[in-house]
């Protein structure tokens, strides 16, 4: 009976007590503090004696302006090391010993091509070309501890790491992708659930087509007589047997590769993948046909 007697007491009050909204919140007493003009007895920016000239008004100077002093930025010789500096990327750095990590804990498959996007996929890798980074550098840091044989494809790597992968019986691609098919190969989702056609990807710029053709580098444009020729090479350099490839039961996805103007495996730009229905539309035109096949 008392139990019920507050409960309806309870209610009673509720009942009267105005509902919470933005008309009635107000904090607490004494947390708020209206901010007051320092005085010049109190010190202050100048004591309350304002500014004189510009500072009476807001005309700001420029930035790099030193009111009339040589500016910092012209005090300095021109230094041919800094030309074309606001051309380069930067990459993402990925060393040998995490990436044997990321296989160790079936992060990454091995049966299957390895590229950005697989390498994006396992969260521990975001490439935002907006700000001028050009995908994954693959390190030699552990490069001694790499024991996994597969095909990867990165956008930067030096000898000794092409050296330890080919070491183990697999093969190292280095490819370029301009900031519209890095997007893409980055955000796959993203671009099938917009509905609109795989891009192409654009030839790297000049100073990159050297890099990018050379065999030595494995880059994506390189003849692959070339590079045949130079991963027997290395090997010697090295002092290392060079894995047959041809006799391996993995020798068909040791060698795929790429078209220079593909982003996806097995899909090719031009390509509209629908998500809804799980279809894949090709183009049908031999206008477009021609545009992502040139």
């Amino acid at each position: 009976m008392a139990s019920s007697a507050g409960t309806e007491k309870a209610l009673s009050l509720l009942r009267r007590l105005p509902r919470i909204s933005l008309s009635n919140l107000k904090p607490n007493p004494g947390a708020h503090k209206n901010k007051t003009r320092g005085r010049g007895i109190h010190g202050g920016k100048t004591h309350g004696a304002g500014s004189k000239g510009s500072g009476q008004r807001q005309n700001f100077m420029r930035l790099g302006y030193e009111t009339g002093n040589n500016p910092f930025y012209l005090r300095f010789p021109c230094q041919s090391y800094y030309k074309g500096h606001h051309l380069k990327l930067s990459y993402i750095p990925l060393c040998m010993g995490k990436l044997q990590m990321l296989v160790d804990t079936n992060r990454l498959r091995t049966d299957i091509p390895v590229d950005l996007t697989q390498l994006v996929a396992t969260g521990l890798f975001s490439v935002h070309p907006e700000e001028k980074e050009g995908g994954i550098m693959l390190e030699d840091d552990g490069m001694d501890h790499f024991q996994t044989r597969m095909n990867i494809e990165v956008q930067w790597a030096s000898e000794a790491v092409i050296a330890a992968v080919e070491r183990n019986g697999g093969t190292i691609t280095t490819a370029y992708y301009d900031p519209v098919a890095l997007g893409a190969v980055c955000k796959p989702m993203a671009l099938f659930k917009r509905g609109v056609a795989i891009p192409k990807r654009m030839l790297p710029p000049q100073h990159l087509i050297d890099y990018y053709s050379d065999p030595k580098n494995r880059g994506y444009l390189a003849d692959p007589d070339l590079v045949a020729e130079e991963r027997f090479i290395l090997a010697q350099k090295y002092g290392y047997e060079l894995p047959d490839i041809s006799s391996s039961p993995d020798k068909d996805m040791l060698l795929e590769r790429k078209d220079p103007r593909q982003i996806y495996y097995g899909l090719e730009p031009g390509w509209v993948v629908n998500m809804k229905d799980k279809v894949i539309i090709k183009p049908t035109d031999p206008v477009l046909k021609e545009f992502y096949a040139s």
